[in-house]
């Protein structure tokens, strides 16, 4: 009853607030940002890092040779790293005023070249750009730039809807061609945005000697090192399975706002790698795709294989249509089929085990017991491949996604049985009044 009672506090009234805060077209622009536009780059460029920084540690004679071969040509390789993989927060720039541009029915790809163009602006110094070595700046086009990025597309994109609301743009006569029409009305807003932009870094400069991102680096480091946190892990944990139990997918909500922390500390830990310095580094998103989120949001691949072996036909059913899906980490079927979502018995199994993964992730990543993460693989890679890609080539990455695995099938094995017999009992009453109602004997 009290179970009961909880899961309809949360529908009646948590539902709501954070079902806003899912729909906040900010969050999702953002979002979309990463997921869209500056992903391909991330996964991408990691593959260079690895390729060029083999897990030499290992001590394998393949790794080594592979190490020596590559030594004379790693500047080289590193270029396909830090041209991609290091220009996410360009991509971010774009995408952020892109994507919260086609949410207002605006011109996306106008929106998009304003907010990079001038997040270039703010990432170069106020002096002559001549002598301005592109090595110097590169480092404010990835991680160390992405919040800088983030605020320039949202106010981009804002200036240039407010401009043509307010009819603050050359209008073009009737009869001429659309892409002239097209191209004067963004002059004035792109004008206004990119004067604006080199006056704000030139004062900065001035000012501070320092650029625009690196200020507002700054100003959010705190806040970066917070979300480092274990507690900062247990709490985005814990909101993305209360939300997922009713329903709302968890993990999109929660990235919407986490998405530039994790990433901020993803490349502090591959450039930490490259450099050969410590890397700090420990929640990021494959700390919760690759080894939390293990057969999907709640870790239920155990519960893939409980479901198979069921006595209930229900339940059977379902392992047997979830076992492809959860092989690449993919799991509505059972959360909607068994279903998980507003299951008051399966409720604490479903937030407890992947707390405690969270916890063991925190501790093994934190006491070097297993090499922290460099690299973000897509979320749909299976696991053991995902753990030792994530870690950069180290069979520790798949060690803790075993680890993961077993706590979590105790930790829903109780919760499971008893779930068992509820279903096994309404299957057989079922049965038993279907056979009534044709006249069989019972």
């Amino acid at each position: 009853m009290k179970e009961n009672r909880f899961m309809k506090w949360m529908e009646d009234s948590l539902m709501p607030v954070l079902g806003k805060m899912a729909q906040n077209i900010y969050l999702q622009s953002i979002r979309d940002a990463f997921c869209v536009f500056a992903l391909p780059l991330i996964i991408s460029g990691s593959v260079f890092l690895i390729i060029a920084n083999p897990p030499t540690s290992l001590g394998w004679g393949v790794i080594n040779a592979w190490n020596n071969a590559i030594t004379p040509i790693q500047s080289n390789i590193m270029i396909a790293f830090n041209l991609s993989f290091g220009i996410m927060a360009v991509a971010v720039a774009f995408g952020t005023a892109y994507s919260l541009a086609s949410r207002w029915d605006m011109d996306e790809s106008l929106c998009g070249m304003l907010s990079l163009v001038c997040f270039l602006i703010v990432c170069f110094p106020a002096s002559d750009i001549t002598k301005v070595k592109f090595g110097d700046v590169l480092t404010y086009l990835g991680g160390e730039g992405l919040f800088i990025a983030i605020i320039l597309g949202i106010i981009t994109t804002i200036v240039v809807r407010l401009f043509t609301k307010k009819g603050l743009v050359i209008k073009m006569p009737a009869g001429v061609p659309p892409y002239v029409v097209r191209t004067f009305s963004a002059l004035v807003p792109f004008f206004v945005m990119i004067t604006l932009s080199w006056a704000v870094e030139w004062v900065v400069w001035a000012n501070l000697k320092i650029t625009l991102p690196q200020l507002v680096l700054n100003i959010f480091a705190p806040l970066v090192a917070v979300s480092n946190s274990y507690p900062a892990a247990v709490l985005e944990i814990i909101l993305m399975m209360l939300l997922w139990s009713l329903g709302i997918h968890g993990m999109n909500v929660v990235s919407s706002v986490a998405y530039p922390f994790w990433t901020a500390q993803l490349a502090a830990n591959t450039a930490a790698r490259n450099a050969g310095t410590p890397l700090h580094g420990i929640v990021t998103e494959p700390f919760f795709h690759m080894f939390t989120h293990i057969g999907g949001s709640g870790l239920t691949w155990p519960l893939v294989i409980m479901f198979l072996f069921s006595q209930s036909k229900q339940l059977k059913s379902l392992g047997k249509i979830e076992l492809i899906p959860a092989i690449f980490n993919i799991n509505e079927p059972i959360m909607f089929g068994a279903p998980l979502v507003l299951n008051p018995v399966m409720f604490i199994p479903f937030i407890l085990a992947p707390v405690a993964a969270v916890t063991i992730n925190y501790i093994a990543f934190f006491s070097g017991i297993v090499p922290k993460i460099v690299m973000q693989p897509p979320f749909t890679v299976p696991v053991f491949f995902g753990g030792i890609i994530a870690t950069g080539g180290y069979w520790q990455g798949a060690a803790l996604q075993l680890v993961n695995l077993i706590v979590s099938a105790l930790i829903y094995l109780p919760f499971f049985r008893m779930f068992e017999k509820e279903l096994v009992a309404n299957e057989k009453k079922a049965e038993l009044e279907i056979r009534a109602t044709n006249g069989e004997t019972v």
